[in-house]
C-alpha cells in the first residue's frame, strides 16, 4: 500500500504532510490485515512454519534454488537458504527434497 502521486502536487503534499502519522497507521493496519487474511494454513506435517519459511519451501517445491528464491522474494541467497534450513530443522528432515515431500503430502491430506 502506498500513498503516492504521478507528479508533484502541492495540495497532495500538504494533505500527506498534515496526515502523515494517520496515513502510516492506515498503511500498517492494511498490511497487518492482509497478511493475517492471506497467511492461511502454514502447517506441514503438524509443524507450524513462519510465513517466510513456508513461502521459501513452496518455491523450492516448484524447483527453485535458494538463488532463484532470493531473486523472487527480494532477499539475499543466504537469507533464503536460512529460511529453508529452519524449515528443514522444524520438520526434522535433512534434505530439501524431504521437506518438499512433506509439504506435498500435507497439501494432499488437506484436499
Amino acid at each position: 500500500m502506498t500513498f503516492a502521486a504521478d507528479e508533484p502536487n502541492p495540495a497532495f503534499l500538504r494533505v500527506a504532510e498534515r496526515y502523515e502519522q494517520a496515513l502510516q497507521l492506515m498503511a500498517t493496519c492494511f498490511h497487518v490485515s492482509v497478511r493475517r487474511n492471506l497467511s492461511g494454513n502454514r502447517t506441514v506435517d503438524g509443524v507450524s512454519l513462519t510465513p517466510r519459511e513456508y513461502e521459501c519451501l513452496q518455491w523450492a517445491a516448484r524447483g527453485k534454488s535458494a538463488w532463484d528464491i532470493a531473486g523472487i522474494l527480494g532477499i539475499t541467497r543466504r537469507t533464503a537458504a536460512f529460511h529453508l534450513d529452519n524449515a528443514k530443522k522444524k520438520l526434522g528432515v535433512r534434505t530439501q527434497n524431504q521437506a518438499v515431500s512433506l509439504l506435498a503430502s500435507s497439501r494432499s491430506s488437506i484436499l
